[in-house]
């Protein structure tokens, strides 16, 4: 492999690997602080005692977040920097704004309600970590409008001389009609992933210690298997509204979702589709007729452009060349995020029809307790990967090739030593992460007894608290 396709890998395998702990982190601070609110309105300790649990383990998780998200930092300067000075002027506005204001907010507002504990009045306290939303929430949309910029490039002027895209319209960058579409659903995936995590722990510990702690976990079983339900429904629907602003903005990613290679109208939608192995011919199919159409453009009978004729327009547009992304790649990843996560909401529907009124778990679905929050980040994965893949070869769609974004001066060798070196961090990262989790889960509610009720607002008696960590 050249420089160009280590730089890709690696940049996969970072980003990959740091997504794995983004959606558990937007999604977990705000069922803490959601369970927070509900300890704060009805002063009931269960809800207490899942808020110092759940709290803990998102906290385990967005450290490991931010370590990872500064390898991503390293790798772009190092392997990617035309790239960097390509996009620089652009991205600098919201990546500022994401530093000095989302991830202010976030770091600012963890300390102080992790410290906050039998400190802070009790409303001040619920207020801390309902700010670390805030701040997670702004630093998802920030990040994703810069990322939705690289898919629609919009409020800029190009500058030849420089060679480079110059801000003009920060307020275009923001609205643009990617991210508008893109934020909801990435973030109703997020909710995906953060309520299998908290019905997957719960289920375990339900079948593993039945007497310890039932009620509670029973609680947290439901409502994280009703997150998943509810957030599945808000994924589906985002996910039509980005379907058909995709197909305006990147036909051709659309056209590669479905490995359409002829335009059709109406179009049929794919559910399985076995062709030769580069993709180009048919040999066996399942479609549902007019469907493409409708997620394409929103009316049944609408026409899909196919891959030939759009790398036909490209030619005459951009220059002879091969705008085809991969076309089994993302062929595959679009079905397998839409089936993991339609498979991630049926668990979570069977997991209440089989708990109701009562009833108790069946020891066997123990077996789907640490698959069941695997199921929702997978399909993030793949979508994840679609989104990625399926706008080559372009790292800026129209504007800058992939090929173009390359350091000019890096080597094979050392792409290949630092790709090791992440390799092995992320490695030893991921042991530490998984083995903090189990413990931490494993220990249950025990260690959450402490002070249940609100801080004493009473000067002196804060005075004689030392300053203490909440677990």
């Amino acid at each position: 492999m050249d420089t160009l396709d280590l730089a890709r890998w690696q940049f996969a395998i970072t980003t990959v690997y740091h997504f794995f702990f983004v959606p558990v982190t937007i999604s977990l601070v705000a069922i803490t602080a959601g369970l927070q609110t509900a300890w704060y309105r009805t002063g009931k300790e269960k809800y207490l005692r899942l808020t110092k649990f759940y709290g803990k383990l998102f906290l385990i998780n967005i450290a490991m977040g931010v370590v990872t998200g500064l390898v991503q930092e390293f790798q772009f300067g190092m392997n990617w920097s035309d790239y960097s000075r390509f996009v620089g002027d652009v991205f600098g506005a919201p990546l500022a704004l994401e530093g000095l204001l989302a991830f202010f907010l976030e770091s600012t507002f963890i300390g102080l309600w992790m410290f906050g504990w039998d400190r802070l009045p009790k409303l001040v306290h619920l207020g801390c970590i309902w700010m670390v939303v805030l701040g997670t929430q702004l630093s998802a949309y920030f990040i994703l409008a810069a990322n939705s910029w690289m898919q629609n490039p919009v409020g800029f002027r190009y500058n030849a001389e420089r060679g480079r895209a110059e801000l003009t319209d920060l307020w275009a960058v923001l609205t643009n009609k990617v991210v508008l579409v893109t934020y909801p659903h990435t973030i109703f995936a997020a909710f995906m992933v953060g309520g299998a995590f908290v019905a997957g722990v719960a289920l375990w510990h339900l079948i593993r210690r039945p007497d310890v702690d039932k009620g509670v976990f029973r609680s947290a079983l439901k409502i994280g298997a009703s997150i998943v339900l509810v957030a599945s429904a808000g994924v589906a629907i985002s996910g039509d509204l980005q379907g058909k602003v995709m197909t305006e903005v990147q036909p051709m990613k659309m056209a590669a979702a479905e490995a359409l290679y002829e335009t059709e109208k109406p179009a049929s939608f794919s559910v399985l589709t076995i062709g030769t192995l580069d993709g180009s011919k048919e040999i066996f199919s399942i479609k549902v007729p007019y469907l493409l159409s409708f997620l394409a453009t929103g009316h049944f009978d609408g026409e899909v452009q196919g891959i030939n004729s759009l790398q036909d327009a490209y030619e005459k547009l951009y220059g002879p060349g091969s705008y085809n992304p991969n076309i089994p790649l993302t062929y595959w990843t679009f079905r397998l995020m839409i089936g993991v996560g339609m498979a991630s909401a049926a668990v979570a529907l069977w997991l209440l029809w089989t708990t109701r009124r009562g009833r108790a778990p069946a020891r066997w679905l123990v077996y789907l307790a640490a698959p069941l929050p695997l199921l929702p980040m997978a399909a993030n994965t793949f979508g994840w990967i679609f989104t990625e893949t399926g706008r080559q070869p372009w790292l800026v769609f129209g504007l800058l090739p992939t090929a173009s974004g390359v350091s000019p001066g890096t080597t094979s060798g050392e792409v290949i030593t630092s790709l090791v070196g992440f390799t092995v961090l992320y490695g030893v990262l991921a042991v530490v992460e998984t083995k903090l989790l189990l413990r931490t889960i494993r220990g249950g509610l025990a260690g959450t007894d402490g002070p249940a009720e609100p801080p004493d607002d009473a000067p002196d008696k804060a005075a004689e608290k030392p300053l203490s960590f909440a677990y």
